[in-house]
């Protein structure tokens, strides 16, 4: 079987850890067999130095893009410098023949400067949320998200969450158990749920309550199976209802329902796709007081059935 082609093109003074992230996960062989068909690609074909002055030598160069089901740029070098005109325009020949152009961390900007991000949503680390904002107001920047994808354009948030984006790409081609594999191997959760506010450093530090919050999210992972109320959960935290809301938010980026469902869900693919269990039994198991409504929610985040979804990737 023909495994899906990843193009990951060296820039320079490119940054090691964020080439060797892709490069470790795209290059992964879970099951003994290669999942995608890793190609390093400079621009010049010449080996490229990265900012520390390490060598890569590269399998080729911008032709090998042309075949790629994956292009991925990992980080940029200068956030005021366009990418050259044949950059931009092999990323850009590359989403409209229908391939997924990634930028990792400050590789949001490469997709920026050559268009394919403008009026779609994106991520980058949060240290050039002003800059990006100014220098690209036509583009929606989420400043809370790990990784956003928009239109087969993946973008991430800074360092360590290009790592979460690639896992997001490889659970994307093949499912969550393949994903999980992956995960396992470099000993790294398989998925982080919320965003940069509660996984990624900040410039202010996170209060008690904020920390607190945190601490609720690890249990209520733990016990998804269980109802809440925003009130009991507040009263456990010695919060009024409107401080509990509101540093909910802070720590998750997103209100107590809806982090609530995504979890639920999240979990729900985890058994759909490893045990034969009905569909009604998933559903209770991972906190919905109804089949139904787990089908409603199901099929409004992810487009198909939870039958569906298990036919699909449950024999991966």
């Amino acid at each position: 079987m023909q495994v899906p082609t990843v193009a990951l093109i060296l820039y320079p003074h490119f940054s090691v850890f964020h080439v060797a992230v892709p490069q470790a996960v795209f290059s992964m062989q879970p099951d003994g067999k290669p999942i995608f068909d890793l190609k390093i690609v400079s621009i010049d074909c010449k080996p490229q130095h990265s900012d520390n002055w390490m060598t890569v030598q590269p399998d080729g160069g911008l032709e090998l893009v042309e075949l790629a089901d994956i292009v991925v740029i990992p980080g940029w070098h200068d956030l005021e410098s366009p990418p050259a005109s044949n950059i931009s325009e092999v990323l850009v020949r590359a989403h409209e023949r229908g391939s997924t152009v990634v930028g990792l961390c400050y590789g949001a900007y490469a997709l920026a400067y050559s268009g394919l991000l403008d009026e779609k949503e994106a991520a980058t680390h949060w240290m050039a949320e002003d800059d990006f904002t100014v220098r690209f107001p036509n583009i929606k920047l989420n400043t809370n998200a790990l990784y956003v994808e928009s239109d087969r354009v993946v973008t991430s948030a800074g360092t360590a969450a290009a790592l979460d984006c690639c896992l997001y790409i490889v659970r994307s081609f093949y499912g969550t158990k393949t994903a999980n594999k992956v995960a396992r191997i470099l000993v790294v959760p398989p998925h982080r749920e919320g965003g940069q506010a509660q996984f990624i450093a900040q410039p202010i530090p996170k209060s008690t309550q904020d920390a607190e919050v945190n601490r609720l999210l690890d249990y209520l992972r733990e016990n998804l199976d269980k109802q809440y109320s925003i009130a009991d959960l507040a009263d456990q935290l010695f919060m009024s209802r409107r401080t509990f809301t509101r540093h909910f938010n802070n720590a998750t980026g997103m209100s107590f329902g809806k982090w609530l469902v995504n979890a639920r869900l999240q979990r729900s693919l985890e058994l759909l796709e490893s045990t034969r269990l009905p569909v009604e039994k998933v559903s209770e198991m991972v906190g919905f007081q109804t089949a139904t409504s787990f089908r409603q929610h199901f099929n409004q985040r992810f487009q198909v059935s939870p039958s569906a979804w298990r036919k699909t990737f449950a024999g991966n």
